[in-house]
């Protein structure tokens, strides 16, 4: 893609290039409002006689990126997690994702990592090929997914009350369980070797939850799941395989590398170091804390946390945006740039966070160090097939911004 000004705009050829005309450009890697820009996109796009966009009164923003999504589930206000993992069927969730997908498109979102299919197994990998790649049958942004959550045993749902000691409900798990080293190896190589963009565990969790009935402090404590070397031995081999690792952490902060990591602390990140110094990206996830309860200590610490964060001047993490969209609404994912403003960050870094910060994120390991630089220069010529330059490239995306009704809610 080509950024030129207005006055540059005329030595584009014409019969080379769509020309859309931006009346205010935000810049992602200066965090600017540029004023008057033309982008060039490639002529292999059918805009038929309306090659030009007038977007002149508009302020043209790229994708926005969500780093945390769960196309496979539903707010839980309509139906509790527990119950889509176990009443709904493979071919329900399939659908909703479908519909969930072009939600998402259509709210502006181009690019997704989806952290699990929750109960539904090996979906997200076979979906991917439906959304993106050279010939999508469905609309929807470029699509990352993670599989299958890697969990410890007795640490995940959905929960057998008849049968205490039983992994799921008639063979439903959320996740997948793995423990010791030699297990951890081996799913990792497993789920890689299916196709996962991503690597998914989680590092703490709520361990003790059927001690509610009891004792709901307990039961409601995030506790640690996976030892050192059992963490070490999930990093490592993700990365020998080029795939990066996302840590769930509610309480305790985990290293995970090359990777990034969700939920609430960055500064308990730092204290609990596995030795494993990578760049790494914090997810804070208000929006799911705040769905589920904006008067709760969870929202309260959740905020609390993010105010403290953005003002440490020593965060040695980066930060994009995810709100485990899924829990709520598909298509309202803007809700985390919001709560992030609305909690005291600046707006152009706010953007920064959720366009160029979430692609850095999501992005493969291929992109990083000087093969990947080498790559990124590769960008700027488009002349190389989509599925080499992009990762999960969306082909379907360029070819619908033809369609009227995305020419109608462009110019909206």
């Amino acid at each position: 893609m080509q950024i030129s000004s207005g006055d540059e705009a005329s030595k584009c050829g014409d019969a080379m290039h769509t020309k859309i005309y931006a009346g205010t450009l935000f810049d992602s890697e200066k965090c600017e409002l540029i004023k008057h820009r033309v982008i060039s996109v490639s002529a292999n796009v059918d805009f038929s006689d309306a090659r030009n966009i007038d977007l002149r009164s508009k302020t043209v923003l790229p994708g926005f990126v969500d780093c945390h999504v769960h196309f496979f589930l539903h707010p839980y206000s309509e139906t509790s997690w527990e119950d889509q993992n176990t009443r709904e069927s493979l071919v329900e969730r399939t659908i909703r994702a479908t519909v969930h997908a072009r939600e998402t498109l259509m709210a502006g979102y181009t690019a997704v990592r989806d952290l699990g299919t929750e109960g539904a197994g090996d979906a997200d990998v076979l979906f991917r090929k439906c959304v993106s790649g050279p010939n999508p049958l469905i609309p929807g942004p470029r699509y990352f997914c993670a599989n299958r959550a890697i969990v410890t045993t007795g640490s995940y749902g959905p929960r057998n009350r008849l049968y205490p000691n039983r992994a799921g409900v008639e063979g439903k798990t959320g996740a997948e369980a793995a423990d010791g080293v030699d297990e951890c190896i081996k799913v990792v190589r497993r789920q890689v070797g299916a196709g996962a963009d991503w690597i998914k565990l989680y590092a703490d969790y709520r361990f003790r939850a059927e001690m509610t009935q009891v004792s709901p402090q307990t039961a409601s404590e995030s506790l640690d799941t996976f030892n050192t070397d059992e963490l070490h031995a999930i990093v490592q081999t993700a990365h020998k395989l080029g795939v990066k690792v996302a840590a769930h952490t509610d309480e305790h902060g985990h290293s995970v590398g090359e990777s990034s990591f969700f939920r609430r602390s960055p500064d308990d990140y730092v204290a609990r170091d596995t030795g494993i110094r990578q760049p790494t990206v914090w997810i804070p996830t208000l929006s799911v804390y705040y769905t589920l309860g904006k008067d709760t200590p969870m929202w309260k610490q959740a905020a609390s946390t993010f105010t403290r964060a953005i003002k440490a001047s020593d965060l040695n993490v980066k930060i994009a945006c995810g709100g485990d969209t899924g829990t709520f609404a598909h298509g309202d994912n803007s809700l985390e740039m919001k709560l992030m403003v609305h909690l005291g960050a600046d707006w152009k870094t706010v953007l920064r966070w959720g366009t160029l910060g979430g692609w850095e994120c999501i992005r493969s390991m291929r992109w990083e160090g000087q093969k990947g630089k080498e790559r990124l220069a590769k960008i700027h010529e488009l002349r190389e097939d989509a599925r080499v330059v992009g990762d999960n490239e969306t082909g379907i995306l360029r070819r619908i911004l033809s369609a009227p009704w995305i020419r109608e809610a462009l110019s909206s």
